[in-house]
């Protein structure tokens, strides 16, 4: 398979610096989630101020940090990353969320945590693609901001059917009682990191186990939201 080296993964230009992956150019043309809820990330009226949704019935994390919407041109290199045995992305789709989270950090929109946490897969399913797609993208993010990061303190503990299709009521039953937690997370500030968030189910049910650990916060990382 053409592993892109020294080439752009979005528009294979040649690169200036080899290991960025993304260019400068289409960096800058990535749709950026903009006029978002920042609790939840969907469309509100502002980015300051939580939306009527968040208001009403809250997620039980306290933001929600995502690049960008699941649309073209990153949604088709997230798909050849998981799909079609590139790991090599990893690196790039892990660069592309440490800047944008950089700019928030500078702006004060929001606070580095303690310690970095990625939805498992099952080991099945880890088997049968060969890698666990969020763990690649979580180590290099963790050493690059400095964050506590060891991927077995949250296991999948049983195989749950794939999300995709299933209503959002569906997408929780599925997950009930699908993860565990391990170690010692009081009054600890975490991030749950995925590759990409859609209804937030998988996000919600770690989320909970967290504060019941006695998490004092939580974040939800993506590199893209489904809105």
């Amino acid at each position: 398979m053409l592993t892109m080296v020294g080439y752009c993964w979005l528009c294979h230009q040649n690169l200036y610096f080899a290991h960025h992956g993304i260019c400068h150019i289409c960096n800058q043309r990535l749709k950026r989630l903009e006029r978002v809820c920042p609790r939840c990330a969907l469309p509100a009226e502002s980015n300051n101020f939580l939306c009527g949704r968040c208001l009403k019935d809250p997620p039980p994390w306290q933001r929600l940090i995502a690049v960008t919407d699941y649309i073209p041109p990153l949604n088709q290199l997230i798909r050849r990353y998981k799909y079609h045995g590139a790991p090599q992305i990893a690196a790039v789709l892990a660069r592309l969320f440490l800047l944008h989270w950089l700019q928030g950090y500078r702006d004060g929109r929001w606070n580095k945590p303690d310690c970095i946490l990625g939805i498992p897969l099952h080991h099945q399913k880890r088997w049968q693609r060969g890698f666990d797609q969020v763990e690649l993208i979580i180590k290099p993010l963790a050493r690059w901001l400095q964050c506590q990061y060891q991927p077995n303190l949250l296991q999948r503990t049983r195989a749950t059917l794939t999300q995709r299709g299933l209503s959002a009521a569906q997408r929780k039953t599925n997950l009930k009682y699908a993860f565990q937690l391990r170690g010692n997370f009081t009054d600890q500030h975490v991030a749950i990191f995925d590759d990409v968030i859609t209804t937030g189910a998988t996000l919600h049910e770690t989320t909970q186990l967290l504060i019941r650990a006695g998490a004092r916060s939580v974040q939800a990382w993506a590199i893209c939201r489904t809105l």
